[in-house]
């Protein structure tokens, strides 16, 4: 909106006085009246005609009587604004014409002064119309040669800020000539959203081709008409400024500012833009009127920007892009002005940067990965957005992510290097699938149409390409080393598949560079066959045969491919995987064999020989043990061949002669055919088997689905209420397949088992065996890369087969959770089965499958590490039920306590999701509970009214009623018929009173009620029904303890009399699940007798001996170890009356034992919260057997003693402990001991503490990987090995795996999911039990990260030469020489710190002590940011104590240059700090601050303004400067956390304030030009947030943010306060305001 409204040009155009003006104009200008204004601009064809002009003119008269003839023309009209008006569009219609005319330029300027000097000028309407009519005339004069729009204030106000120079004009992309920046193009403020390949627009807009100039004098002519444009460009820019230069003697508004900066800026840029053609440009040099014009734009630029002034904040120029312009002219005044924006950018970018930003870089140790979207994001669509793996800076220090920027990063370049660190880990950590799949990119040569650029943070295949290669090498490296590391193959070969097979790996581009790495690159690192058979895994994945097939370099691939054999001289030739990498290369040339014809030359014809000993060993193993055919169709590689090669029998016979003497054992079939016996087969067979899963896939499937067939079948006995008629056929028990021989198997092979046994499962008519199902459970298990597949989604028929639902659930209830969990899946999971329970709930008689469901739902919502949605779209009622709902509400509280909410994103849902739990659940949670809950769940739930007395209430007026009902139905010798009755005519609200009813009229004594009509009726209840029943009960059990106690009776007898009831209706009769018993009376625990009724339920005689019966039929936890065949439980006997009484489909996994797997761990919660803890005690001794078979109870060890810091016993945190299997959790010896000795008070000494960072370095941090080429990282010599700490060096390569132990597979270690997980959560655990308060732990650990690089050096003297040498290619780059020697003395900033066994410290990493120094500090800050809050305060009171007691802050003999100069060493390079000649105590401090606040949640930040209230008031720049180097780097993650920015914001501007406040006295004075990058810093802070991410076009300051920054500037010192001027809400000082469309609306 214009705030000076403008008449029409046609009304000035009409005005009587405009032909006067004109005259009076024309007459000084020395123009004849009747010459047209375009005319002047015609110059005469030569000098002769110009003179003999001249001299045919009148002269005009003196200057100085200019204003006297204007005054009388003013006096004869009455309208002085038109006037003004009409005057003005003269004026500005006379520039262009007279701009090249010196006399009548400076006329103009004469006249504009002398108007000016009597207030006939009004600048802000004069200036942008005068920039409007000098754009018109450019583009007229340059039409067809340059194009540069003009920019108005109606054209600032929708943008809402000063646009850069990329939005006023068309530019050409500007390459940036800062290395640190990853983009070719600069875009706004380093935005990658413009492509570096879009064509240059000067290019675009030109009509003039070079094709289209015929000849040289067309070219000549070109070339002077290109010169006449110039100049006349030139002097009409020169003129523009000088009118410019003389308004801004006079106060403007902030608008006409901002249009004004725009314009030069524009000029500027496009300074070149005249060259066309590469002759023309070629022979044109700056000539001395572009000079004269560039300079005069300069002056008016730095006018706008001075500081005394601030017309324009130097901000805007920092994110103009004018420095990227790439042909700079030849200029000292252009390149001053270029230089100083760079420096300030680059001290304002490093506000932006964490210290040590290149070595973050994701650890996978938590499921946390940040999210980069750039705006809120409610539901469950966050979880679809890609994550950011590692986050790019731009020159601006700011994250940014996309594909355009991913393709700009340039092989060899620092954050190519930490882009291929990022991935190196992955490959060795095993991330989930959905990990990936969130930072792919599909190869661009596998994209079926164009598409458009992805916005998330990705991995170009170019990059996974050359990691995934690296991988290979080393582990070909470790191969060689004799070291066993076929467990790492097999896992690498899972996720090479999954890559693979989703186009992410370019293959042909992939043999090309691997042949070029391994056989050109290093002849002596491939020996052994590993590489083919890698290859052989892959061969049938479509797009590796499209290649081999179709690809024009099908026959190239082909040779290199075959190139990667080697012979196999195994020491142990029986060795299944020596025998496998013998055959694989006969196995890959059959394949290829069959795929081409055409390539069949390059086939070795020895291996294709070799293949038919493949046959022949099939062939022989049937007729060893049947001598009849057993059904499987064999493929063999003779007829593959169709008989062109042979081999002769003696020569097969030859080879097998040893055949007889194989031990292949048999089973016998129920028709008398004898199968192989797989569980028993010696390692030829195995290892010949795994052969045969390359070569003869389909034979090879047939023969084990035959195997699980082979015992038969049985029909299943039906029970007594089942009609006779209802027959079931299940397969006969036999043993699964051992995890040891499906390893092996070709993931083909894998694949297709996967297939047929679903098929077998869940579409068979014969129920499945359990053998089946394990064996099942076990493949996907061993490939979770590959083979996983989300069922519900997979198969939706599924749901129409009662039995097929019922073993999916079972399957996914009791084998395959941690596997959805690891994916990813575990919400989409939890959707599907909430809509299985929303539909089964009110569904009459079908407890068994909603029971089950509810239980598996149970399980998922407690898997859960973040916030959820409780519907897929967000909206409406849950479909929860009552059960679901609370414990949706006990889950949050976990998780808000122990992880905290991870993303900003997150927060909007989680008052709509309370609201939807609120808007259907009656329970109101106890003040006991309620006291451990987050704050933010708190205080959402205790206003909430309690409605059991409501409940009692309506109870009580309905119990004459029901009472009198159930007597009719529930006496002993009650009429069975009248059961229809009742569940017909009893009202809903009555039926819920049920159990209730017979509770009391049981008096004690269950005899005394008709137990089948009972039962009858709770059966064709729904389960929504049952479950009311029993919430009922409960309260009215409690209710009726109360009244009975009031007329004197025994609390004794009545509980005792309780627990009987309860029992007859749990284990005497099985009426009612026990699970949801359990939790309903924990859930009213604000009854005291609730829980002791709970420990008298588990002390029962009958549910120990339930427990233990389901233990001893369950077998080991670890089922996929079990050889043996499993034992089917009775339907009835393990479910119980209630769930089985009209099912015949059996039980697999299923047990009501197991429903209590989800409940035990709630119990054990309650009761800490009631601070019974030595019933907790007991309940954990009583059912550790049975918590052993928690799918998650790694993480339940973990959760608890988070949930529970401080408050917990040390007995019952050994107790808690116990749960796990300890000798398979990676606990640190000296803490097991320390645990156990007499005296675990005393806090463990330092070493303690090292040595558990150090264990994360080597298994957790992203190790520090070699690459001569780019020469970025460390030497290869210093880092090729990184044991774990009790291992030798020797024992392992480059990497954090510890390879004599062999990588873990994801079935080993599915709680927490990956080995890195476990070891960083294990870290976690210990911490947390050590009986010693967190004021010790920190205070340990920051202890060591302050003086880590003095003791590493003395660790390491004589080991890595001089202490102060940085070596060879060290990671960390040398330090400058800027700082003083004196305010950094060693001997007081480096002391060594005692109580740190340092001997081999260094050695036992693979580190130099720069590397492993930074690389400790990352850990501690990542093992810190896992800890509750607790930790957390403690962490801000002992950094801002380190910091405060600084000597060289409180020194007070040291000089402002002094402390600046130390500032700026130890803080402002995000690589200085880590460095043992350098670092100082803040350094490190900072250092680890930051690395804590990368792995912080969102919703913990809030936390870290403790740091800063510890530190003030603040007194000093340096200490101010310290202040914002710790906040700083926060902001970008703030962007779209509002309130947390403006509080981080304004604890910023205090610490401002109390230094440079109006009532503050420093003791030494500091000029406000010191903090100037800190001014910069806070532009761009303030328009980040209002962007929510990097900084575009478009961005604009919140208007929130301006008035609070205006509000803070109000306290500071005039000259301050100044800087900040534009940073408020006033439109006539501001032009963030006065461009902000909501601010120039609403001016108030």
């Amino acid at each position: 909106m214009d705030p000076n409204p403008r008449p029409s040009s046609r009304a000035y155009q009409l005005h009587p006085a405009r032909s006067s003006i004109v005259d009076l104009f024309n007459l000084y200008l020395g123009r004849s009246s009747h010459q047209k204004p375009e005319d002047s601009n015609r110059e005469p064809p030569n000098k002769t005609q110009k003179r003999v002009t001249a001299l045919n003119r009148e002269l005009p008269p003196r200057n100085e009587q200019f204003l006297l003839d204007f005054g009388q023309l003013q006096s004869q009209f009455s309208d002085q604004d038109q006037l003004r008006s009409v005057t003005e569009s003269i004026l500005i219609s006379l520039v262009v014409p007279c701009s090249g005319h010196a006399p009548r330029a400076e006329f103009l300027l004469f006249a504009l002064r002398s108007l000016c000097s009597i207030g006939y000028i009004n600048w802000d309407t004069f200036l942008p119309s005068l920039l409007s009519s000098v754009s018109s005339a450019e583009m007229s004069v340059g039409q067809g040669n340059q194009a540069v729009t003009s920019v108005s204030s109606t054209s600032l106000s929708p943008s809402g800020m000063l646009p850069s120079s990329s939005t006023i004009h068309n530019s050409s992309t500007f390459q940036s000539s800062n290395p640190a920046s990853p983009l070719p193009s600069v875009h706004g403020i380093s935005s990658p959203a413009q492509s570096a390949t879009d064509p240059s627009p000067c290019v675009a807009l030109s009509p003039v081709k070079s094709s289209d100039i015929s000849c040289s004098g067309q070219q000549s002519t070109m070339r002077v008409n290109s010169t006449i444009r110039d100049n006349t460009l030139s002097c009409l820019r020169q003129l523009c400024c000088k009118i410019i230069l003389t308004g801004l003697d006079f106060n403007l508004k902030p608008v006409t500012y901002a249009e004004i900066f725009n314009h030069m800026l524009n000029w500027l840029v496009n300074w070149d833009q005249r060259q066309q053609e590469s002759d023309v440009a070629k022979s044109w040099r700056p000539d001395k009127a572009l000079i004269e014009w560039l300079h005069s734009c300069l002056d008016v630029i730095w006018l706008l920007v001075e500081e005394d002034k601030c017309r324009v904040p130097f901000y805007e120029l920092l994110r103009s892009g004018l420095q990227f312009i790439e042909n700079i002219p030849d200029d000292e005044a252009l390149f001053t002005l270029i230089l100083e924006i760079h420096r300030r950018r680059d001290m304002m970018a490093m506000h932006m940067q964490m210290l040590d930003q290149h070595l973050q870089c994701p650890t996978f140790g938590t499921h946390r990965f940040l999210s980069q979207t750039t705006s809120p994001i409610s539901g469950e669509a966050v979880a679809n957005l890609r994550y950011s793996p590692i986050m790019y800076p731009s020159v601006l220090g700011e994250p940014l992510h996309g594909e355009d920027l991913a393709n700009s990063i340039q092989r060899g370049s620092l954050d190519w290097e930490r882009a291929l660190r990022c991935i190196r880990h992955a490959l060795r950590t095993t991330p989930s699938p959905d990990w990936w799949k969130r930072v792919l990119l599909v190869a661009p040569c596998y994209r079926s149409h164009p598409q458009g650029p992805s916005a998330g943070a990705v991995f170009t295949s170019e990059m996974i390409c050359e990691a995934t290669i690296d991988r290979i090498v080393e582990l070909l490296k470790l191969t060689n080393s004799d070291i066993n590391c076929w467990q790492e193959w097999l896992v690498f070969s899972d996720i090479f598949f999954f890559l693979m097979k989703n186009g992410c790996i370019d293959f042909v581009d992939f043999v090309d560079k691997l042949i070029l790495r391994l056989i050109e690159g290093d002849n002596h690192i491939l020996r052994t066959n590993h590489v083919t058979w890698l290859l052989a895994q892959i061969i049938r994945v479509e797009l590796v045969m499209n290649a081999l097939t179709s690809d024009p370099r099908k026959m190239e691939t082909t040779r290199k491919i075959l190139s990667f054999h080697k012979e196999d001289r195994s020491s142990d030739p029986n060795n299944p995987q020596s025998i496998l990498l013998d055959f694989i290369s006969s196995c890959q040339n059959l394949r290829i064999w069959s795929l081409n014809t055409s390539t069949r030359e390059y086939l070795n014809n020895e291996q294709l020989q070799k293949g038919k000993q493949i046959d022949e060993w099939w062939r022989l193993a049937n007729k060893a043990l049947t001598g009849s055919s057993i059904g499987v169709a064999t493929c063999t590689s003779g007829a593959l061949l169709g008989g062109t090669t042979g081999v002769g029998s003696e020569g097969v016979a030859g080879s097998f002669s040893g055949m007889g003497k194989t031990k292949v054992d048999s089973s016998t079939t129920t028709t008398g055919e004898r199968m192989m016996d797989y569980v028993t087969l010696d390692d030829r067979s195995i290892g010949m088997f795994w052969v045969m899963s390359y070569t003869m896939a389909q034979p090879a499937c047939d023969t084990v689905m035959n195997w699980f067939s082979s015992a038969g079948a049985a029909e299943l006995i039906p029970g007594s209420h089942l009609q006779s008629n209802e027959r079931v056929m299940v397969m006969k028990e036999i043993s699964p397949l051992p995890m040891s021989l499906l390893s092996g198997f070709s993931l083909h092979l894998c694949m297709k088992l996967a297939f047929q046994m679903e098929d077998s499962l869940f579409s068979g008519q014969v129920v499945p065996s359990i053998a089946l199902v394990e064996t099942y459970t076990r493949l996907l298990l061993i490939a979770p890369h590959s083979l996983f597949r989300s069922h519900f989604s997979r198969y939706p028929a599924i749901l129409s087969k009662p039995g097929a639902t019922l073993l999916v659930l079972e399957i996914l209830n009791y084998r395959l959770l941690p596997l959805y969990r690891y994916q990813g899946k575990g919400k989409t999971l939890m959707y599907d089965v909430t809509k299985i329970v929303s539909a089964l709930k009110g569904k009459r008689g079908d407890h068994r499958a909603f029971r089950l469901a509810e239980n598996l739902c149970m399980n998922l919502i407690l898997s859960l590490r973040d916030p959820f949605q409780v519907k897929k779209e967000g909206k409406g009622p849950t479909e929860f039920t009552e059960t679901l709902n609370r414990i949706t509400i006990i889950t949050l509280a976990i998780i808000i306590k122990t992880r905290g909410i991870a993303e900003a994103d997150h927060l909007p849902y989680l008052q709509t999701m309370l609201e939807q739990i609120m808007a259907t659940s009656q329970h109101t949670w106890s003040e006991k509970t309620l006291r451990y809950f987050p704050s933010l769940l708190r205080e959402a739930m205790i206003g909430r009214i309690d409605k059991k007395n409501l409940a009692i209430q309506a109870w009580q007026q309905a119990e004459t009623t029901v009472i009198a009902q159930c007597t009719n139905l529930l006496l002993s010798s009650g009429d069975p018929s009248y059961v229809m009755t009742y569940i017909s005519h009893s009202f809903p609200q009555h039926r819920r009173y049920l159990c209730a009813a017979a509770c009391m009229l049981m008096h004690g004594h269950p005899d005394n009620i008709n137990v089948a009509n009972l039962a009858r009726v709770l059966r064709e209840f729904s389960p929504e029904e049952v479950t009311s029943n029993i919430y009922t009960m409960v309260d009215v059990l409690l209710h009726h303890i109360h009244m009975e106690l009031q007329h004197g009776h025994s609390l004794q007898d009545l509980l005792s009399k309780a627990c009987a009831n309860l029992a007859f209706f749990i284990w005497t009769n099985e009426l009612l699940p026990l699970d949801i018993l359990l939790l309903a009376l924990i859930d009213r625990d604000d009854d005291s007798h609730a829980l002791r009724i709970v420990i008298s339920l588990l002390d029962k005689q009958e549910l120990q001996q339930r427990v233990k019966l389901f233990c001893n039929n369950r077998g080991s936890p670890e089922h996929w170890l079990c050889s043996g065949m499993f034992k089917r439980a009775d339907l009835q006997k393990a479910l119980g009356n209630h769930l089985s009484w009209k099912e015949r489909y059996p039980v697999f996994f299923d047990d009501a034992a197991a429903r209590l797997l989800p409940v035990i761990p709630l119990v054990v919660y309650r009761l800490i919260e009631n601070d019974a803890t030595d019933q907790a005690d007991r309940v954990l001794a009583m059912y550790s057997q049975l918590l052993a078979y928690h799918p998650l109870r790694f993480t339940f060890v973990r959760d608890i003693l988070a949930y529970f810091y401080g408050h917990l016993p040390g007995k019952l945190t050994v107790r808690i402990l116990n749960i796990l299997d300890l000798g398979k959790i990676p606990f640190s010896e000296s803490f097991l001991k320390h645990m156990s000795s007499s005296n675990p008070v005393i806090c463990p000494p330092l070493d303690y503490f090292a040595t558990l960072l150090l264990g994360l370095v080597n298994n957790v941090i992203p190790p520090i990987n070699t690459n001569s080429k780019s020469g970025s990282m460390g030497d290869t010599s210093n880092n090729t090995l990184r044991a774990p700490h009790n291992k030798t060096p020797a024992a392992s390569q480059s990497g954090p795996t510890n390879a004599s132990e062999g990588q873990k597979s994801f079935y080993q270690t599915q709680d927490p999911g990956t080995f890195t997980q476990l070891v960083l959560e294990t870290a976690v655990i210990e911490i947390l039990s050590l009986p010693v308060p967190a004021t010790q732990i920190v205070s340990s650990l920051v202890q060591i990260i302050v003086h880590i690089q003095s003791t590493l050096i003395q660790s390491s003297n004589g080991l890595h030469g001089p202490p102060n040498g940085v070596g060879q290619g060290s990671v960390l780059p040398t330090s400058p020489s800027g700082g003083s020697t004196d305010s950094l003395s060693a001997s007081r900033s480096s002391a060594s710190v005692s109580g740190i066994n340092a001997s081999n410290f260094v050695s036992r990493s693979g580190y130099t002590c720069q590397q492993l120094s930074c690389l400790l500090i990352q850990a501690c800050g990542l093992l810190l940011a896992q800890l509750p809050p607790d930790f957390h305060k403690q962490l801000y009171i002992e950094a801002s104590c380190l910091i405060k007691e600084s000597w060289w802050l409180t020194d007070g003999k040291r000089s402002l240059g002094e402390l600046d100069s130390a500032v700026g060493y130890a803080l402002l390079d995000p690589t200085w700090a880590a460095q043992d000649n350098t670092s100082t105590a803040i350094g490190n401090i900072v250092a680890l601050l930051h690395a804590f606040f990368s792995n912080l949640p969102q919703e913990w930040l809030e936390g870290t303004h403790l740091i800063i209230k510890h530190l003030r008031p603040v007194t000093s720049v340096a200490m101010l400067r310290i202040a914002f180097r710790i906040m700083g780097p926060l902001l970008p993650r703030l962007s779209n956390a509002h309130s947390l920015f403006n509080k981080t914001l304004s604890l910023l501007l205090n610490t401002m304030v109390d230094v440079f406040g109006r009532n503050s006295q420093p003791a030494t004075p500091v000029e406000a030009s010191e903090i100037a990058d800190l001014i910069d810093f806070l532009h761009h802070a303030v328009h980040y947030e209002g962007q929510g991410g990097p900084v575009q076009a478009s961005s604009k300051p919140r208007p929130e943010v301006l008035a609070l920054c205006g509000r803070a500037s109000e306290s500071l010192r005039p000259d301050i306060q100044h800087l900040l001027s534009h940073l408020k809400t006033d439109i006539n000082s501001s032009i963030y305001a006065a461009t902000h469309p909501k601010l120039v609306q609403n001016p108030s």
